[in-house]
């Protein structure tokens, strides 16, 4: 089965609709928040340097804009220098009729060029503003530069990723700015809400480091009753078990978990030991998680001597939560990829059509749409410039 083919419709409207969003930010995490925004229908307006664009451009695959080709669809590009007086006057003029402002300079910055949250909501009340920044608006690191990488070594999140004897180990992705995009997403609805029941907007304060704290918070608590930190333990878990990653005759891996007790006793069973069950080092989940080395060989000696589809079969049959490894490379044909239409293949100017997830998540009343390719660099200016009363009207 094929991917599922979508195109663009320019007449869809989401249930975002009329919501006009000014993205002045560059790279992921402001990015990844309009993004969601765009893909339910608001009015994303990528403000970008002329001549250059948002460094998330930059991000290329043998010449191709990729990552800006998937983050970047349903939005509109103005090429705009809001430092020249001409483009500040155009920006002052698109905040009047905007609902959200989206930045992350370095804090202080807007301050200083008279933009700041105060004075545009002199002009706009109602004004929200998504301030991204690496450590926060506030405390001692404020000032600080603060891409993702290392706020995902500070954050403690690479200390307990990899395996015990390498060290700590970096996502292979903007994964903290991806987090944070989608709290800061979260964040301007329900600021919305507020600004449509009261009236008034407010500055949401989004630090990188903050989001991909809260996937490990219960690591504090851990550290606060034990006294140390949990240590790298590869595909295993230091809280369940069994769980991890197991190669098969084959090369290929499945992945399996365990983490609760009937599912322990069943795995026991699939695997032709059922006596495990009364075993004193697997017999509960603490003594499983102490033990978990020896579980492991146990699993990991049935598992290779099977092929992925024979150990995927067999525990599938059994209603054993089990899993393949996959590649991307390995989704194209995948049946669950396929028949859930969870990767679809969008229409492109450039490349006819390019893969990428569809609109997450699936609203069965107003669902996102699809409306536009993610836009050349100034693509909609002289059009964004008429909307707001300068037509025919060259700006910085």
């Amino acid at each position: 089965m094929a991917l599922v083919r979508k195109d663009f419709d320019p007449s869809a409207r989401g249930p975002l609709d009329g919501v006009r969003v000014l993205d002045l930010s560059r790279l992921v995490a402001g990015n990844m928040a309009t993004h969601v925004l765009a893909d339910f229908g608001a009015d994303v307006i990528k403000v970008e340097r002329p001549g250059r664009g948002d460094d998330l451009r930059h991000w290329r695959v043998e010449g191709q804009e990729l990552f800006w080709k998937v983050y970047a669809r349903n939005k509109r590009s103005i090429a705009l220098d809001f430092k020249a007086p001409d483009g500040r006057e155009a920006l002052l003029r698109l905040v009047r009729g905007s609902q959200v402002l989206v930045e992350n300079f370095v804090p202080g910055t807007l301050e200083r060029m008279g933009l700041g949250p105060e004075a545009l909501r002199e002009i706009n009340p109602a004004l929200i503003v998504l301030r991204v920044s690496g450590w926060g608006q506030t405390g001692p690191y404020s000032q600080r530069p603060g891409f993702g990488t290392l706020v995902e070594a500070m954050s403690g999140y690479a200390y307990l990723n990899g395996f015990p004897e390498n060290p700590p180990t970096l996502p292979p992705l903007a994964m903290a700015d991806m987090i944070a995009g989608l709290y800061g997403a979260f964040a301007t609805v329900t600021a919305l809400r507020v600004a449509e029941r009261e009236g008034r907007g407010q500055t949401i304060d989004l630090s990188l480091f903050e989001p991909i704290f809260s996937l490990i918070s219960s690591e504090a608590a851990k550290v606060r009753v034990t006294g140390e930190p949990t240590e790298r333990a590869g595909n295993q878990s230091t809280h369940t078990a069994p769980r991890n990653v197991y190669r098969c005759r084959d090369g290929r891996y499945v992945a399996l978990s365990g983490s609760m007790q009937s599912m322990s006793d069943r795995i026991f069973e699939t695997i032709g030991r059922p006596e495990l069950k009364d075993d004193p080092r697997f017999l509960t989940n603490d003594e499983r998680v102490r033990n978990r080395d020896e579980l492991d060989a146990v699993i990991g000696g049935y598992i290779a001597g099977l092929d992925q589809a024979e150990a995927l079969a067999i525990f599938e049959t059994a209603g054993v939560t089990v899993g393949p490894v996959c590649s991307v490379a390995d989704l194209f044909d995948h049946p669950f990829v396929t028949g859930r239409g969870a990767m679809i293949d969008l229409e492109d100017p450039d490349l006819g059509r390019l893969p990428m997830h569809d609109i997450i998540p699936r609203l069965d009343g107003t669902p996102g749409v699809h409306r536009r390719p993610a836009p050349k660099l100034g693509e909609h200016t002289a059009e964004i410039l008429a909307e707001i009363g300068l037509a025919g009207t060259e700006v910085s």
